[in-house]
């Protein structure tokens, strides 16, 4: 290889929480580098969490949590050409990919939820996922039924 590896940029914590996880969702929700609307918007549906929590023994940012790890895919197929036909191969998922595929589908699925504004939406589906419901958390388990499927492929492993 010529072009090295880029290098992992260091991210920094997020004002409210001082976690560098919400950074790395807010970045992901952020639109045209509108970086202190998508904190408003995160922070909003945080707080929307925190109404609408029946669990007391949890804080709204523990339930985002909760959300993500319901969201969080552990397989997932790779197309892979083998003589002439094309196998759906299930392979374990890197633990950053994990998180990274996770927060892109809480972020999609809210976005095509129809509650007034997106922090409500968001809102919503944290809710729905942490309480292992919602269409995220359906795309999680769509994932691995295809990975279950096609497991007699797993010996094609790259």
């Amino acid at each position: 290889m010529r072009k090295r590896q880029a290098k992992k940029r260091p991210l920094l914590p997020d004002p409210r929480f001082n976690d560098q996880l919400v950074t790395r969702f807010v970045n992901m929700m952020m639109w045209d580098g509108k970086k202190s609307v998508a904190f408003k918007v995160f922070y909003d549906a945080i707080d929307i969490v925190d109404e609408k929590n029946t669990d007391e023994e949890k804080t709204a940012l523990e339930l985002w949590k909760d959300a993500l790890s319901n969201v969080m895919p552990h397989v997932e197929v790779r197309s892979r050409r083998v003589g002439g036909a094309t196998f759906q191969i299930p392979m374990q998922i890197r633990p950053d990919r994990k998180i990274s595929t996770a927060m892109k589908w809480l972020i999609s699925y809210a976005r095509k939820r129809n509650e007034k504004s997106m922090a409500q939406k968001l809102a919503a589906e944290i809710l729905a996922a942490a309480k292992e419901e919602g269409a995220a958390v359906k795309k999680r388990v769509d994932t691995h039924k295809m990975a279950e499927a096609n497991k007699a492929f797993s010996h094609f492993r790259f």
